[in-house]
Parts: structure tokens; sequence; C-alpha cells
């Protein structure tokens, strides 16, 4: 049985102006005789990770589940780290298989001292193959810890350590080439309908980021060009009490979520009850984000705007 691996390029393929294609990382990484499994390569189009879109994610994913049902054990994607938490939770949204899908990549590229890439992706392959991680989605593999899509967030801009979960930590290691599951997460719904890339090229999905004596100007006129509207507000979901009402109408015209920009824990319903806070905007229509990040949230969204789901209902899971 095979464990299918699916290149993106990223740093983990950055060997100056050469870019290393499957066969060079496998190739360079000890340890991959003992994984029991032949690793079947494809090559993808390789760019950096800000280059990546919404389409192109989806592609791999659907090659990736063509893969799985074809009899592969699990499947793997490298990619860079920069918006490797994204595709990640895009993928875990419509990955239909018991089969684990793994996103790895690295923060230190080939030329350098001491990459990290050959064991993250060693890793990475050791969880895509085993038993243990079956029923849990897609999963991020870093530093030897396995993280659920839905909690991963990339903490730092240099460090190895780059990948946590800050809400649960991680919810299993690979120790001794031994993939451990010390927690498994209950699977969430997903989105049950199928997006074409060219619905979701039309759906088009704000992110506004509440800061210091915010005046809202950006806001205005953005019903007229988009679909929908993700607020990073403040602490537990609170803004200026002059935005209030603009987000408020913006909830009467398209679907509005509230985030927490802190980077750690949910929004609250009723603790505060001041004008811009969160039982006031949850009351102006504003749609209760919980625990999902502000750049987790405006995936979902763009999903459920692309498949005409209920939006309400899919973020209910996240509360």
């Amino acid at each position: 049985m095979s464990v299918a691996l699916f290149t993106l390029g990223g740093t983990i393929s950055m060997a100056g102006s050469h870019r290393l294609t499957g066969d060079d990382l496998t190739a360079a990484m000890p340890g991959l005789d003992e994984l029991g499994h032949e690793v079947a390569i494809q090559d993808i189009e390789k760019m950096p990770s800000a280059n990546l879109t919404a389409a192109k994610v989806l592609e791999v994913v659907d090659a990736a589940s063509k893969a799985v049902a074809a009899g592969a054990a699990g499947a793997v994607v490298t990619q860079g780290t920069d918006t490797l938490e994204e595709s990640a939770f895009l993928a875990d949204l419509v990955w239909p298989h018991p089969q684990p899908l793994v996103f790895t990549g690295a923060m230190r590229n080939p030329t350098l001292a001491g990459p990290d890439g050959p064991a993250n992706l060693l890793a990475a392959l050791r969880v895509a193959s085993s038993p243990a991680a079956r029923d849990l989605g897609a999963l991020v593999v870093f530093k030897e810890e396995i993280h659920a899509a839905r909690w991963v967030r990339k903490t730092h801009s240099t460090s190895t350590a780059t990948f946590e979960s800050p809400n649960t930590g991680p919810i299993g290691h690979v120790i001794e080439d031994r993939v451990r599951v010390l927690t498994r997460p209950f699977r969430l719904d997903g989105v049950q309908g199928s997006a074409e890339p060219t619905e979701l090229d039309t759906i088009r999905v704000a992110l506004y980021t509440v800061t210091l004596d915010d005046d809202g100007l950006l806001l205005r006129g953005l019903a007229d060009t988009h679909q929908g509207l993700v607020v990073a507000g403040y602490g537990v979901g609170h803004v200026p009490a002059a935005l209030a009402p603009v987000l408020g109408e913006l909830a009467a015209r398209m679907p509005v979520v509230l985030t927490s920009r802190t980077g750690a824990g949910s929004v609250v319903r009723n603790t505060y009850h001041s004008p811009g806070s969160e039982t006031d905007l949850l009351q102006r229509g504003l749609i209760d984000g919980g625990f999902l990040d502000p750049y987790k949230a405006r995936i979902l969204l763009r999903l459920l705007l692309a498949t005409d789901e209920d939006i309400a209902a899919a973020f209910g899971q996240y509360v």
C-alpha cells in the first residue's frame, strides 16, 4: 500500500534558484526505507504559498481524494507555511475519507544548516500511513507534533516551532518513529456541497480587523463588492460603538461573522451589553464565529456561500 505525496513548492523545496521535486525531497530523507509504504509522488505546480488560491488547494485535495479512493493509506501535501493553516482548514472542510490528509512544510530551506523539511516530511508520511490517525480529517504535522487543522495556527515568522494550537495544544506526537495520538477530537460536519473553482472565484469575503480609534471608513460600500464579511473584533468580540450600526446595516445585506483578533479563545454571547459589545452585535444580526480565528472563519464563510449551505448552522459547530 502506498502513501500519496503532493508537492506544491514552498521553503521545503527551495534550494537556491533550483526547486526540489518530490523525488529530491524523499531522496534527502533518512529513514524513508523504514516507512513500510511506497511513496507515490505527484509534483504539482511549484509556487510560493502566498500565490496559492482556494481553487488550487481544492484541486490538490481532489487529487488526494482520488489517490485514497484508489487504495492509498493516506496523503501528504507539502507547501509553503505562509498559508498552510488556511489550506489545511479548507481541506478539512471537504475531506470525506477516514484516511489522513496531512499538510507539512519547512521553515529552514535545504541550503541552510539544520533544514527541518526532511524531518517534517518523514513525520508527515508516518502519520498519513498510520491507522492511529484515521478519522481525524486534515492534519498539520510539524516538528514531530500532530495538530488538528481547525485549531492550528502559524504563530512565529521564523521559528521552526511556529505551528501551535493555542486553544488545545497538539493532539499527538511522532516519537521514536511511532505515531501517538493522545486525544481524538470528534469530526465536524464540514461542508457537504461541492464548490467548483469557477464558483469560488466569484465569491468575495472581506476580512476587517478592528483597531484603536477605528472610524469604519473602509467598510463603506463593502456590500456592493463583496458577498460576506468577517470581523476580527477586540477581545471577546467588541468593536467601537460607532461601528455597531454600520456592521448591523451590513449584516442586513450579507452574512457578517464576528470573531476575535486575539489569536486564541472564542467570542462570547452574553457577557457585555454596551453598544459595540458582543451582545449588541449579535442582536444586530452578526453571526457568532465561536472559536474560529478570523482567517479560518473567512475560509468557511466563502465555501458556504459558494455551496449555498446553512451559514448559521455551520458556524454553530464552532461555538
